[in-house]
């Protein structure tokens, strides 16, 4: 697995493996715009996880997740540590944190 300095580098890279499309993160499932396609738990596996924490300000820490869903769309969910955590439904919750233990 690739390691990175920078979210923007992480990212850039990612999209150039084939991480392309945007997922945004809901309670119990993730969305993507450009699909226009629902992800839950269970449809979708986390290939990487890369954590950047902020150098001078601790809000800046951040995430970036490269997912690959059971029908073969790749992409990247990014978001800051813990933002959505008391929003996440348990399975989503389990879901993330098992991704760390890769």
């Amino acid at each position: 697995m690739n390691t990175y300095d920078t979210l923007v580098e992480a990212t850039n890279d990612l999209q150039k493996r084939g991480f392309e499309h945007n997922f945004n993160l809901e309670s119990d499932r993730l969305y993507c715009d450009k699909l226009e396609k629902y992800y839950h738990p269970k449809e979708f596996t986390i290939k990487e996880v890369h954590r950047f924490e902020g150098m001078t300000n601790p809000s800046d820490n951040s995430v970036v997740y490269a997912l690959e869903t059971n029908n073969g769309d790749k992409g990247m969910l990014v978001d800051a540590y813990g933002t959505y955590a008391d929003s996440l439904s348990e399975e989503m919750l389990s879901k993330l944190k098992a991704g760390y233990q890769q």
